[in-house]
């Protein structure tokens, strides 16, 4: 019986039904009171009534049965390891909720629940060397600050995004635009199983889906939607990642583009988005200076496992003055010139040539108002 089924169970049943996409899903949802197993169980009339529901989606709803066999799904997310979170639950990630046509619910293999701030890192799969470790440096400075990286598995500039924040034992998150059991491409396989073990991959297409033209903008709106930024390292003017940018720019996201040279063709999309309004991207700071009015996103950083951390590597290297300039930051302050001058004793003239040396090896940021932060 209808009525027998769990509330997550509904969920899976009308999120997998073919052909039926997630606005429409939405406005049967807010039409029945929230409640999957009532659109489930009722009348085709009553179904028909809801804005874009015809006799084909009626017909469907009404004998799931027939497209769907939930016992079936059940056991393949027994033996896969995952679980199927609906919109509503804590794990759910927080942005994705926000957008237009939000996915009802997510098949997901790993146990991380999406807490840290997301940063998309997105590009080619045709990318050159130097777009390969721009996206795998970026990777890693982003996780290493506390973000957690988003992106889609795919080769390339994907692929060098997930290693990088792999590599510091950072958090990153793969969403597919196939089912959940399905590795694409193959040979990502490992990273698909590490990015598992440590993070989360997420899809909200059924066991067994392939990708498909209509898939992969599916999951580019996903990638964009539940992160804070996007970031494009390199594409071509009619890439994939141009159309992540431009979900990203409907649903009101910061957009950064990595600029690269002008006779090479990955670097036409990027060029493009930084004409239409892009940020250039130079490094993390200018994510960092773009994100600082967000009340709240301050991710904890992390210590990279077996490293010390790269102040420890450098503070040898330092001069008298540098040393007691990083020395007043050690509790963890955001300060002004001024403060830094009087917690350290040196002349303004002074602080100010040596936090413009520090800042230029990376180890305070400026912020917008002209205060410094020790990384």
């Amino acid at each position: 019986m209808v009525t027998a089924l769990t509330e997550r169970q509904a969920f899976m049943i009308l999120n997998d039904l073919p052909n039926i996409g997630p606005i429409t899903l939405n406005r049967l949802l807010e039409e029945f009171g929230g409640d999957p197993r009532a659109i489930l169980a009722a009348p085709r009339q009553q179904l028909e009534s809801v804005r874009g529901v015809g006799r084909e989606t009626s017909s469907a709803l009404a004998d799931w049965r027939s497209h769907f066999d939930l016992a079936k799904e059940e056991e393949r997310l027994a033996q896969a390891g995952a679980s199927f979170i609906m919109a509503r639950d804590e794990s759910y990630p927080r942005l994705l909720k926000e957008i237009h046509d939000p996915p009802i619910g997510l098949y997901r293999k790993g146990a991380y629940g999406c807490d840290n701030p997301c940063i998309a890192v997105v590009g080619s799969r045709r990318c050159t060397l130097y777009g390969q470790a721009v996206a795998k440096r970026l990777g890693a400075e982003l996780a290493q600050l506390g973000f957690c990286v988003v992106s889609g598995l795919a080769r390339g500039i994907d692929t060098a995004a997930h290693e990088g924040a792999l590599s510091v034992g950072g958090r990153t998150v793969a969403v597919l635009g196939c089912g959940i059991d399905i590795v694409y491409p193959p040979e990502n396989l490992g990273l698909y199983r590490r990015i598992a073990d440590t993070g989360a991959v997420l899809s909200e297409f059924p066991f067994g889906r392939k990708a498909d033209r209509q898939s992969f903008p599916m999951r580019n709106r996903v990638v964009s939607g539940m992160s804070e930024a996007v970031v494009v390292v390199e594409t071509d003017a009619r890439g994939g990642a141009m159309i992540t940018a431009r979900f990203a720019g409907e649903q009101g996201r910061l957009i950064f583009a990595v600029p690269g040279r002008i006779d090479q063709p990955s670097s036409q999309g990027c060029h493009q988005l930084i004409r239409d309004g892009a940020t250039l991207l130079t490094g993390v700071e200018d994510i960092l200076a773009e994100l600082s009015y967000l009340d709240g996103l301050r991710p904890r950083p992390i210590e990279t496992p077996g490293e010390p951390r790269l102040l420890n590597q450098i503070l040898p290297q330092l001069d008298a003055n540098e040393q007691r300039v990083i020395a007043v930051f050690s509790g963890g302050g955001i300060l002004g010139v001024d403060a830094v001058t009087a917690a350290s004793g040196l002349s303004a003239a002074e602080v100010s040539a040596t936090l413009m040396m520090l800042e230029l090896k990376h180890l305070v940021v400026r912020h917008p108002d002209g205060t410094f932060e020790a990384k």
